[in-house]
This record gives structure tokens, C-alpha cells and sequence, in this order.
């Protein structure tokens, strides 16, 4: 009678054991998912843009039956564009409130501030709004990019204005991560296509009156201006041409030029800006889910999508394919699906290195003309020709 009870009891034991280890298994009624963006700030422009995209791939998830059977919740909160605030928000959405898991900031400068606390919580992070190459740079094995690295932004409008004979260059920059990468891949860049860097500088982040800068690269004799930051140092610069007189040959600005808004404020001097951009909506463009994608946005908004809702779109569809692979919500498990992945999405090619660094995914130049962003390189994908002053 005893040895029967001590075997009921054993089974017993292992039954809980089972059914415990089956509930700790089994995916959550909802799947909620944490992103912190700069909702207001400086980074306000973008980070509505990448809120609205992430709501609209939770609905499009939802609507298909969610992930593992669940369905999602993405979490929205503002940073405020700073990063002390962005720490906070992450430490909390791991600590407290039990995030199952996350979507990175926007910005490298945000980014670079939470993965420390992501990797010490054991979160693998998209780096949705990322591409400063110093990301990948200081042994974190969580981070996975899904832009172009920083360093390459300006590599197809080089090389198009080495087909064009157009090669002296002023590069100037805003001293954040992200600015300084772009800036020192574009030497990098120069020097291979022999073309002259005339004049480089770089002016702390916020500076409003760029006008001096705007002098000098003028008086350098360079044909051609780039300017590396984001919106606000994109429309600073792009006004300080107008006041000083100078229209270079070719102006490029990263970031400002890829988004509507950079139209609305700076009118008719928009005009042949060049940009880079991680994705254009193209009807030949052969991604999966990219016309879904675009249509959705404009009948739900009111507006096109940038880049930046592109890509937050896109690393919903990344991580999601990630946590199917998987087949669970061991973070652990994703991390290795994401590094692992070579797959396709609306934005176009997943695919990291060894440090989580993109290498698949390239960025288009556009061009403003006649009020509409226009590509220009790729050849293959050009919407129109590049114009030149």
C-alpha cells in the first residue's frame, strides 16, 4: 500500500511537472511587444511615421490570426527623441511589465542607449531605426540591423557622380553617431572613386544657423555638398544655401529629403535635393507584401509611407517570421533565427553577419523634381534621370 502511494505520488509529480513545463511552453493569449519612439523631440517626423506602420502591421498580423495562434499587442510609448527616457521606458517594459518582446528606437543614438539593457535581460532587438555601424561594433550579440549600414548611405550617389565627371566634394556632418558614419563612409567612398574631398566638417547636433558652414563649402570650390544628419539638419542646410547664394552642381542630405515633409517646408528649393532611402514604393519592385504594405497606408493615412514606416513594417514581418521559425517565444531561440535568416520582406532582403550587421539590403537615391521623389540609382529601378545644375 505505501509502495502504491509512493508511485501515485511520483506520477503525480511528474504530471505537474509536465503540465507545468506545457503552460510555460504554450504561447500567451497576446503577444505584447514593446517599442519606445520620439513620439515628440526631435525625432517626432519619423517617429509618428514608425508608430503608424507598426499599428498597421499588428492589424494586418491580427486579422491573419495573429503569431503562434495569439494575437499581438504592439506597445507604442515616447521616448521624447531622448535617450536617458528611452533606458527607462526599456527597463520597465522588461523589469515591470513583462514585454514578451521588443522593437529598437529610432536612431542609432537611441539604440546604442538601451542595448546594454536589453542585453542584459536577454531581449533580442531589430534595430528598426539604426544603422550607425558602431552599433555593431562593441560585442553585443542581440542587436540585428535592418538598414544599410551607415557607411554605405552615400556609395550609389558616388559612383553616380563618378559616371557623370562630377567629383569635388564638401561633406559636413552633425557630431551624433549615425551623422559621423554616413560622413566617414562617404570619404571612404570618395577616396576610392578618386574624386576630392575639398572640405569637411563637423558641427554639434542642434545648430540651427549653418550659414558659415555654408560659406566655407561654397569658398572650398567643391561642386558638390553633402550634408549628414537628419530632417532638421537637412532643412537647416538646404535654407543656409538659399541665404548664402550657393547652388552646388548636385546637394544631397541624408534622412530629411526622403520624407514628404522636407517638400512642405522647404517649397521650391526641395528642388533637386538628392537623398538615400531604404525603400521607395515601386510598382516593379518585386518584395513580398510591399504593395499590400503601401496600399494599406495610404487608404489607413491619408499619406505615402516613408522609408522609416517601411521599415518598421518590415521588422514586424521579420520578427514575426523569426518567431515562427522558432516555434516559440524563447528569446534565445529568435536570436538565433534572426541571425540565422536569409529571407525577404517589404523592404527587400534580410540578411546579417556575423556581428548582426545588415549586408543584404541596399538604399536607392532619390532626387526631388517637380514636387515628386524621384529614383535615380539604382538604373535598374530609376524612376527618372538625375538632374544636375
Amino acid at each position: 500500500m505505501a509502495r502504491a502511494g509512493r508511485s501515485k505520488g511520483v506520477f503525480l509529480a511528474v504530471f505537474l511537472a509536465l503540465s507545468l513545463h506545457g503552460a510555460a511552453s504554450a504561447a500567451p493569449d497576446t503577444i505584447r511587444i514593446g517599442v519606445s519612439l520620439g513620439l515628440t523631440g526631435k525625432y517626432a517626423e519619423v517617429g509618428s511615421m514608425q508608430k503608424a506602420a507598426y499599428l498597421l502591421w499588428m492589424d494586418h498580423v491580427n486579422e491573419n490570426g495573429g503569431m503562434l495562434g495569439s494575437r499581438v499587442d504592439v506597445v507604442v510609448e515616447d521616448d521624447q527623441s531622448d535617450p536617458e527616457r528611452a533606458v527607462e521606458i526599456y527597463r520597465r517594459f522588461m523589469e515591470a511589465d513583462g514585454m514578451d518582446l521588443v522593437f529598437g528606437p529610432y536612431s542609432s543614438e537611441l539604440t546604442g542607449a538601451v542595448l546594454r539593457v536589453t542585453a542584459d535581460h536577454g531581449y533580442p532587438v531589430l534595430a528598426c531605426g539604426a544603422a550607425s555601424e558602431k552599433l555593431w561594433q562593441q560585442g553585443y550579440t542581440n542587436i540585428f540591423g535592418v538598414y544599410t549600414p551607415a557607411g554605405r548611405y552615400t556609395l550609389g550617389f558616388l559612383e553616380m557622380l563618378k559616371v557623370h565627371g562630377v567629383d569635388s566634394l564638401a561633406i559636413v556632418s552633425a557630431d551624433d553617431a549615425f551623422s559621423m558614419s554616413i560622413a566617414e563612409g562617404a570619404r571612404k567612398w570618395a577616396t576610392r572613386f578618386q574624386q576630392k574631398v575639398l572640405y569637411s566638417r563637423t558641427f554639434p547636433k542642434g545648430l540651427e544657423d549653418l550659414d558659415s558652414i555654408a560659406r566655407e563649402a561654397m569658398d572650398s570650390g567643391a561642386q558638390v555638398l553633402l550634408v549628414c544628419g537628419h530632417f532638421e539638419e537637412s532643412v537647416n542646410m538646404g535654407k543656409a544655401l538659399s541665404r548664402v547664394g550657393w547652388k552646388p552642381e548636385a546637394f544631397y542630405a541624408s534622412v530629411g529629403p526622403a520624407l514628404d515633409r522636407f517638400l512642405e517646408v522647404m517649397g521650391d528649393a526641395a528642388q533637386g535635393t538628392f537623398s538615400s532611402s531604404q525603400w521607395e514604393y515601386h510598382p516593379s519592385l518585386p518584395y513580398p507584401g510591399a504593395r499590400q504594405f503601401y496600399e494599406s497606408f495610404v487608404r489607413v493615412y491619408g499619406k505615402e509611407p516613408a522609408y522609416q514606416a517601411a521599415t518598421a513594417y518590415a521588422c514586424g514581418v521579420i520578427l514575426g517570421k523569426a518567431v515562427e521559425r522558432s516555434g516559440s517565444l524563447d528569446r534565445e531561440r529568435i536570436r538565433e533565427a534572426l541571425q540565422t535568416m536569409d529571407t525577404m520582406s517589404p523592404l527587400g532582403r534580410y540578411g546579417v553577419d556575423a556581428s548582426g550587421m545588415q549586408y543584404r539590403q541596399f538604399s536607392l537615391i532619390t532626387q526631388w523634381q517637380d514636387g515628386k521623389r524621384q529614383i535615380v540609382w539604382p538604373n535598374e529601378l530609376r524612376t527618372s534621370e538625375p538632374s544636375f545644375r
